[in-house]
């Protein structure tokens, strides 16, 4: 029996979703409800990259060894410091003859569910990979399940910029539900991937005036030239204080809405406090504590509503593949980006 959410596949423990298992069953044979797709490049979540980067001091040998074990123990890509993955890119091989995905085998696809629910071995030992970019040239197999998401990648664009901002399209989409016309709006990580897609989403949802935050002058420069906010300011997202008076230097008052688009732990105090009274404060972030951000508002007597941002709003990657096509600003940072990395 094939279960529409994976149940057949979890390991250990018993009785989970697999996005909570330590580890799942990656063997290529499909059930009558699932899709094998041949892998093509792994897209690993900010705050995971960044996490492994870290520990090993920017060694790319180490990086992708550990990446390797990782799937290697767990049967998919689940970092088990951030509990975060990624996304995927390849092409459909097999397909069940009772999946409801719409798929057949040829089609060129970008999992919109995260690695860390999604059966995944790895066959080449990432040998093409220096361990230095989110973006990890594979191959192997991933398997989807009926209730997986997936999206057919767009001709129109290189494969690598679809799947960056596929990688974070839910962003865009909740910002553009949230925000309403005449709210002030501050994006902590603005010209990161996700940043740059809420604060467009946030003007063309009619917002009166938009504040991008970001760590550094390289940044920031990089922002302000983009012409994506109203205002830049430079910021330590982990100093609520400092955080706080930026924002409402630039908006003139708390934000109406704030967007966590960062990858590093410790700015939930900070955005609770630059969010007005009766607000609603939108984490993005992976390395979000959402004890902190409970325990925080509350020690705050912040009235703020607080949204975790799932990854999935219906219609979500056309929205942010839109935005992309229409916003050449947009473009240019992911590209940016794309070349750095």
């Amino acid at each position: 029996m094939t279960s529409p959410v994976g149940l057949h596949r979890v390991v250990e423990p018993a009785g989970v979703l697999p996005q909570a298992a330590w580890r799942v069953d990656n063997r290529p044979e499909i059930g009558p409800n699932e899709v094998r797709i041949r892998v093509e490049r792994l897209n690993l979540d900010a705050a995971s990259y960044r996490q492994l980067r870290e520990k090993h001091a920017g060694d790319g040998d180490a990086v992708r060894a550990e990446v390797l074990g990782i799937v290697e123990q767990r049967g998919k890509m689940h970092n088990p410091v951030t509990g975060s993955g990624g996304m995927l890119i390849g092409v459909v091989e097999a397909v069940g003859v009772r999946s409801p995905l719409g798929l057949t085998p040829g089609d060129r696809v970008a999992t919109l569910v995260s690695l860390t629910l999604t059966p995944l071995r790895i066959t080449d030992g990432l040998k093409a990979w220096d361990g230095g970019s989110e973006q990890v040239p594979a191959e192997g197999h991933a398997i989807l399940f009926a209730r997986s998401i997936v999206a057919k990648l767009p001709e129109d664009l290189p494969a690598e910029l679809a799947l960056a901002v596929l990688d974070v399209c839910g962003a865009p989409a909740l910002t553009s539900r949230v925000v309403q016309a005449g709210d002030t709006v501050a994006v902590l990580g603005g010209a990161g991937k996700s940043g740059s897609l809420a604060l467009a989403a946030a003007r063309r949802a009619g917002a009166r005036r938009t504040v991008g935050i970001v760590p550094s002058t390289h940044e920031a420069d990089r922002l302000s030239r983009a012409g994506l906010a109203d205002a830049v300011a430079i910021a330590d997202a982990r100093d609520p204080v400092s955080l706080a008076e930026a924002v409402t230097r630039a908006l003139g008052k708390p934000a109406d809405v704030t967007v966590v688009c960062v990858d590093v732990p410790g700015c939930e105090h900070g955005a609770i406090l630059a969010t007005d009274d009766g607000g609603t404060v939108i984490f993005f972030s992976m390395a979000t504590s959402f004890a902190a951000a409970a325990l925080g508002a509350e020690g705050l007597a912040a009235d703020v509503t607080m949204l975790v941002g799932n990854g999935y709003v219906p219609g979500h990657a056309e929205f942010a593949l839109g935005l992309l096509r229409a916003e050449p600003a947009v473009r240019s940072l992911f590209e940016q980006r794309l070349r750095a990395d």
